[in-house]
């Protein structure tokens, strides 16, 4: 059965039994990214790594994320959503198995880096099939707002989950998760998910992929390296070349019928606004996780489960609003309920710029809350009005810039707020003379106390607790900032009628025509 998606009909059991199909892999990929960082002392023990390769252990699977997004988004579009899923599905499952059985440290990154690139397939996937078998504004909404749920989800499930199996089995047991899951996605996927697909779509060029991966990698490459090391040359030559590759990769897109990435989504004010803001509003909670989840373990002296547990709050509020979101952009201006969010984000960031590490964690762990709270309609919402801006052609290319845009905050968080958090910490430890290795980190200073006498270990912990804290202070007051001002950027530019106004559920702005052009569905 054929037909063309230009109706708003409602959307039926099977397609929301779909839609608790597709959160499986949403919820996998969650838990698979903040799992391994728990796995990382087990993993050296079990295959002995060097520091190199522990490094690609750990940062090739998002290097390859965020490197095949656009790629797989736009392959999706002409191969088919459904197809490519069950395609990447399979290959997930396969690498999965791969790493749970690595004997050696080679092994081990060549199945992360196959997991990175399967990975690719789901996420853009998962989200264009949501858009396109929920054709209802409404509906779409609080599909979305679920799918954003579980990837909250797992992303609070993550640490608990991974300590519990690292706990009574050997670290190959994380990877383990990712077989039966998607094996269910590939049994129930053909059953209750439709195909997809643009009829119109040209040939895949093969240069565009090649310039996205040398625009995308090296900028990632970049990031990553000045987040772990400082800002130094090669980093900041791998983020040269990869821009200066961004502007080939953007001409060459302009001259194509059929180009990688369609740049008439940018036409769109609303779909421009909603992409910054998700890309500066993950920058900042990039660089706020990595602060409190150090504060907590660092400062805090709790284990990694327990600051785990400590995190729960604020991934139950961020499931909570993200939920309720969809319901209040039915009687209000969706951007409205994203931009009260972002101040509730912002009172979080303020609480956090003022703790001080004497005060105890329960400060930091509320504050932590409403910064997730407040972020929830931004990702529910926002993700909505991302890919509810594009045409049904251009879903798959919508949801790539969605999650990519994701991927460069987090990276960005991490690298810009984290080095400037170490820089605060540096400009502010008291380093006792002759002792080495607690100026750079907390964690340096807490294993540089080994040894020394009771008296000088508390001086040196104590100044560096500190110091932390006061770069934790200055990153929340740069999320305060940020908050605040996406908040007031959204409301004044995004107009988009509340969902219960009686408006359809696609928006044309940016099209030439507003013409839905024929996306094929296939039952």
């Amino acid at each position: 059965m054929s037909t063309t998606a230009e109706t708003t009909s409602q959307a039926g059991p099977r397609e929301w039994l779909g839609l608790a199909v597709l959160a499986l892999p949403t919820l996998l990929l969650s838990i698979d990214v903040s799992v391994l960082h728990l796995a990382v002392p087990h993993i050296s023990e079990g295959l002995n790594p060097s520091a190199a390769q522990m490094l690609w252990i750990i940062d090739i699977y998002g290097f390859l994320i965020a490197g095949f997004l656009v790629t797989m988004g736009t392959l999706g579009d002409r191969i088919g959503r459904r197809k490519l899923l069950l395609i990447g599905a399979a290959a997930f499952g396969v690498a999965s198995l791969l790493a749970v059985f690595a004997d050696d440290s080679a092994t081990l990154i060549a199945a992360r880096a196959a997991m990175g690139i399967a990975g690719a397939t789901l996420m853009p996937s998962t989200l264009a099939l949501i858009i396109n078998m929920f054709r209802d504004a409404r509906q779409r909404g609080m599909a979305i707002a679920v799918w954003v749920t579980m990837f909250s989800v797992g992303i609070a499930l993550g640490p608990v989950v991974g300590g519990a199996m690292l706990e009574y089995f050997w670290w190959g047991s994380v990877f383990l998760l990712g077989v039966p899951i998607m094996g269910l996605l590939l049994v129930a996927g053909p059953i209750l998910l439709p195909e997809y697909r643009d009829e119109e779509a040209g040939r895949l060029d093969l240069t565009s992929v090649a310039l996205s991966l040398a625009t995308i990698l090296p900028v990632i490459y970049g990031l990553k390296e000045i987040a772990n090391d400082g800002v130094g040359p090669v980093p900041l030559a791998a983020i040269v070349v990869g821009l200066v590759v961004g502007v080939l990769f953007v001409r060459r897109q302009r001259t194509l019928e059929s180009p990688l990435l369609d740049l008439g989504l940018f036409g769109s004010s609303t779909f421009r606004t909603a992409l910054v803001t998700l890309l500066l509003s993950m920058l900042v909670a990039g660089g706020t996780y990595l602060m409190v989840t150090q504060f907590l373990q660092l400062v805090g002296g709790l284990s990694p489960m327990k600051a785990g547990l400590y995190l729960l709050p604020a991934a139950f509020a961020l499931i909570v609003t993200a939920v309720v979101s969809p319901m209040a952009a039915s009687r209000f201006r969706p951007a409205y309920v994203v931009a009260a969010g972002l101040a509730v984000s912002g009172v979080g960031h303020v609480m956090l710029s003022l703790a001080d590490s004497s005060s105890g964690i329960a400060q930091v762990v509320t504050g932590f809350a409403f910064v997730y709270a407040g972020g929830g309609p931004l990702i529910a919402l926002g993700t909505d009005i991302v890919v509810g801006t594009a045409q049904p052609e251009q879903a798959g290319s919508a949801a790539a810039l969605s999650e990519t845009s994701t991927e460069l905050g987090m990276a960005l968080g991490v690298a810009l707020l984290g080095s400037l958090g170490a820089a605060v910490y540096r400009a502010g430890v008291d380093v006792p003379a002759g002792v080495a290795g607690a100026d750079d980190t907390l964690a340096g200073a807490v294993e540089a106390t080994q040894g020394l006498s009771s008296n000088v270990a508390t001086a040196l912990l104590d100044s560096a607790r500190e110091a932390f804290t006061n770069g934790m202070n200055v990153v929340g007051g740069i999320g305060a900032f940020v908050a605040l001002a996406s908040a007031v950027l959204v409301a004044v530019v995004i107009k988009m009628p509340a969902t219960g106004a009686g408006e359809g559920s696609d928006s044309t702005e940016g099209s030439a025509d507003g013409a839905v052009p024929a996306v094929k569905v296939e039952g």
